[in-house]
C-alpha cells in the first residue's frame, strides 16, 4: 500500500524470444542465469518490494510448467495471478490488466519479465512520481551516443540530434482505470503498432512523467545478452568474489657471538673481531627469512627441515636453507612478492654492505632487486645485543598465492 492508494504489478512473459535461439530451456524467460530462471530473478525483485500489493504474471499457454520451475526458484513463498497472454505483447498487457479489475488496484506498473536486474530503487523513482501527482511514468535514459540516419543502401542520410531523446525502459507506471481504458479502446479500434504502454498513455492523451532509468536495468534480447547476464549473476550470487591470496610471513633468529675473524649476513663473509655460533654458518638474516617463508605456506620452521642435531648440516651455507624454502613456496603455487630483513647488532656496521646483501636475497629468492630489502639497527646498548653478545634478525615475506573465496 503506497501514500495514494495500492499498487499492482503485471509482469509480461509471454513471448517466444526468437532472437535468443532456441535452446532446451524453452524461451528466454526461462533460460538459467545465475542458476535460476530469468523470470525468477525478476519476480523476486516485485514480490519483495513492500509497496507493491499484487503481481499479475501473463505467461504462454504451453509454459504453465516452465513458469512453475521458475516461481519455485523465489527465495521467499510468493502468490501470484497467472494469466494466459495474447499473440502479441499489447494483448498479452491488456490480459493482465483485465486481471486486476475487481482487485481494487488505483495504479499499475508494467514490467517485462526479460529485464532481471530490475532494482527497488528504480521501482521507486516509479512510485514515488505518483506522490507527485503524475498518471503515467516512464523510466528512461537520456541518449548519449550519437545517431544516424540512414538509405535503405545503409549509407548515411543525416545526422539526427540527440537532444531530448531518450532510451525507454520498464517497470512503467500507470493510473489504473486510464491505462485500463486505452488499452481497451486500442483494442476496440485495432490500433496494434503500440511498441510501449507508455506510447498508448500518449495516444489515450495521458502525460507521461520521465524519471532516471537504470542502466543496469537492461532487457535480454540475444543470446549473448542471456550469456553476460548469467555471468553477472554467478560473480555476485554462486560464485563468491575471488580475493588475491596474499600471504605474509615473519621469522626471527638470534645467535651469540665468539671469538673469531668474520660473520656471515645475507650470505655476505664480512670481516670482524667476532663470528657467530651455530650449527650452520649462523647466518641469522636467512635463517629469519627462511621461517618467514615457510610460514606463508604452512610448512613450519627452518629446524623441521634442517635439524641441528643432523650432522649433514655442521656448517653447511645457509643459502641452501633458503633455496629449500624458496622451492616449498613454488611448490604450493606461492609467488615471492617482497623480503625484508632488519639486522639488530652493534657491530660489524651493516651500511657498507646493504647493496651486496640486498644483491644475494634476490639472486636467492629469484626477485628483482626493489623487492628486496635490507635494515639495521643498534639495541641502543640494552640487552644480549646492546652488550654485544649476540646478533638478531626479523625478517618478513610477502608471497601472492593467487586468489581465495571471500566467503
Amino acid at each position: 500500500m503506497s501514500e495514494f492508494g495500492t499498487i499492482g504489478a503485471v509482469i509480461v512473459a509471454a513471448g517466444r524470444g526468437e532472437r535468443a535461439g532456441n535452446t532446451e530451456d524453452g524461451p528466454k524467460q526461462y533460460r538459467l542465469i545465475g542458476g535460476r530462471d530469468v523470470l525468477s530473478w525478476t519476480l523476486q525483485t516485485f514480490q519483495q518490494h513492500p509497496r507493491i500489493s499484487q503481481i499479475a504474471i501473463v505467461i504462454h499457454p504451453d509454459d504453465h510448467p516452465l513458469f512453475t520451475r521458475a516461481a519455485e526458484k523465489i527465495d521467499a513463498p510468493a502468490s501470484f495471478i497467472v494469466v494466459e497472454g495474447g499473440t502479441e505483447r499489447q494483448d498479452s498487457v491488456r490480459r493482465g490488466l483485465e486481471a486486476f479489475n475487481e482487485a481494487g488496484i488505483t495504479h499499475v506498473l508494467i514490467h517485462d519479465g526479460v529485464r532481471p536486474f530490475v532494482d527497488h530503487a528504480l521501482i521507486d523513482r516509479v512510485i514515488d512520481a505518483f506522490d507527485r501527482g503524475a498518471d503515467a511514468v516512464l523510466p528512461a535514459l537520456a541518449i548519449a551516443d550519437t545517431l544516424k540516419k540512414a538509405t535503405e543502401g545503409d549509407i548515411v542520410e543525416d545526422t539526427v540530434a540527440r537532444e531530448g531523446l531518450y532510451v525507454a525502459q520498464t517497470p512503467q507506471g500507470f493510473d489504473f482505470l486510464a491505462i485500463l481504458s486505452a488499452h481497451r479502446n486500442a483494442a476496440e479500434q485495432e490500433q496494434t503498432d503500440f511498441t510501449d504502454d507508455s506510447a498508448i498513455a500518449e495516444w489515450a492523451g495521458m502525460s507521461v512523467k520521465l524519471v532516471d532509468g537504470d542502466p543496469e536495468n537492461v532487457k535480454l534480447t540475444v543470446a549473448r545478452d542471456i550469456e553476460l547476464a548469467d555471468q553477472k549473476l554467478k560473480s555476485q550470487s554462486n560464485g563468491p568474489a575471488q580475493l588475491p591470496d596474499v600471504r605474509t610471513g615473519n621469522g626471527y633468529d638470534v645467535h651469540a657471538l665468539v671469538p673469531g675473524s668474520s660473520v656471515v649476513l645475507c650470505g655476505l663473509e664480512i670481516p670482524h673481531d667476532h663470528a657467530l655460533s651455530g650449527h650452520s654458518d649462523a647466518d641469522v638474516a636467512l635463517h629469519a627469512l627462511t621461517d618467514a617463508l615457510l610460514a606463508t605456506c604452512g610448512k613450519g620452521d627452518i629446524g623441521d627441515h634442517f635439524p641441528p642435531s643432523d650432522p649433514q648440516w655442521k656448517g653447511a651455507d645457509s643459502r641452501i636453507f633458503l633455496r629449500h624454502a624458496v622451492d616449498l613456496v613454488a611448490g604450493a603455487g606461492g609467488t615471492i612478492m617482497n623480503a625484508d630483513v632488519t639486522l639488530i647488532c652493534e657491530a660489524p656496521k651493516i651500511g657498507p654492505h646493504k647493496l651486496a646483501m640486498r644483491e644475494n636475497l634476490a639472486e636467492i629468492v629469484g626477485i628483482g632487486l626493489d623487492r628486496c630489502s635490507v635494515k639495521a639497527t643498534t639495541n641502543e646498548k640494552i640487552g644480549f645485543v646492546g652488550r654485544r653478545e649476540g646478533i638478531a634478525a626479523i625478517a618478513t615475506a610477502t608471497v601472492l598465492y593467487g586468489a581465495i573465496s571471500d566467503d
